[in-house]
């Protein structure tokens, strides 16, 4: 095998040097310290590639390593798997920091664009203005949320069957006394085949369908108004009979939020490729944090939040 000549311990170095940038990402990040550490030029690195088959411009790497643009095809992952090789990196470990945005394995799969999503999400947000004098609605600005645990069950065919979700909410004023919902799914998914339940805590209001987006909004109303300060936990089920195959389950922390745990629970014959942890600012951009997953017994994986501040946090699915 070709191999450049290195002083004894560099790729143990370049091991040590570079574990952060590639845990948290970005992509581009992570690749500009790891080709920075191995000491190799880019026509090196090409050189290394095309020792072991595989052929790539060396503009492609440049733009890659300054974050112009992001392997977006399977001919691209595999590049990025043996950069993985030559850089001495783990297996993976460049590869689960593009994230599923970035590839596309067939129309089914494709991640709708930041323009789609955006404009998805103002259509479901807009039925909250049916719910304005309500309750609910009204809590929402008297509350914080403090803790979220999210259950989902997955199908055979990598969509979701379930959610459910366990909320402690905190009043910061007088009078809370329900909780208003908004959920967006995936596209193509028939927001009128899926129902809401109260679990305990709470009970169901109204609910608002969208017609022109995957998303709906709902009431979950309590007893009785909440005191300054006083915390509640309620929870509730969302079953979705006709969703399409998932390639995420994102939050949106809209305030500071003191623990989140997402589970995702799989069916044994339908497990992703990989599970990605993920933290983004915002939906455009690249993750801040971005941890591969590993399913356990019960083909079950886990991600757990402390500390969130504004943003999305969650679980990309990427299915082969």
């Amino acid at each position: 095998m070709y191999q450049e000549r290195e002083e004894p311990g560099t790729a143990n170095t370049v091991r040590r040097s570079v574990p952060d940038a590639v845990r948290s990402g970005p992509f581009h990040h992570a690749l500009s310290e790891a080709v920075e550490h191995r000491g190799l030029s880019l026509s090196r690195i090409r050189a290394h590639l095309a020792a072991r088959g595989v052929s790539v411009a060396e503009s492609t790497l440049s733009y890659w390593q300054r974050g112009l643009r992001h392997p977006s095809t399977p001919r691209s992952l595999d590049i990025v798997r043996a950069l993985e090789a030559v850089l001495g990196l783990p297996a993976d470990s460049l590869v689960v920091l593009i994230g599923p945005q970035r590839r596309s394995t067939g129309e089914g799969d494709r991640r709708p664009s930041v323009a789609e999503l955006r404009r998805s999400w103002a259509e479901t947000c807009s039925l909250l203005d049916e719910l304005s004098e309500s309750p609910g609605a009204a809590g929402n600005a008297k509350l914080d949320v403090v803790t979220v645990v999210d259950v989902l069950t997955m199908t055979g065919e990598g969509r979701i069957a379930e959610i459910t979700s366990t909320m402690v909410v905190r009043a910061r004023a007088p009078g809370a006394d329900g909780f208003v919902v908004t959920h967006q799914d995936e596209p193509g998914t028939d927001m009128e085949a899926t129902t809401v339940f109260a679990a305990d805590g709470c009970r169901r209001g109204r609910v608002r369908r969208s017609t022109s987006s995957p998303g709906m909004v709902f009431e979950l109303l309590f007893d009785r108004g909440l005191a300054e300060g006083e915390t509640h936990t309620f929870a509730f089920t969302l079953r979705l009979a006709a969703s399409v195959r998932s390639t995420c389950f994102h939050r949106t922390v809209r305030s500071r939020m003191s623990a989140y745990l997402l589970r995702i629970r799989f069916d044994a014959d339908a497990i992703p490729a990989r599970s990605v942890k993920t933290v983004r600012e915002r939906e455009e951009l690249d993750p801040v944090v971005s941890e591969p997953l590993h399913p356990g017994p019960g083909a079950t994986v886990s991600a757990y939040f402390e500390d969130l501040g504004v943003g999305i946090a969650g679980i990309d699915l990427i299915w082969e």
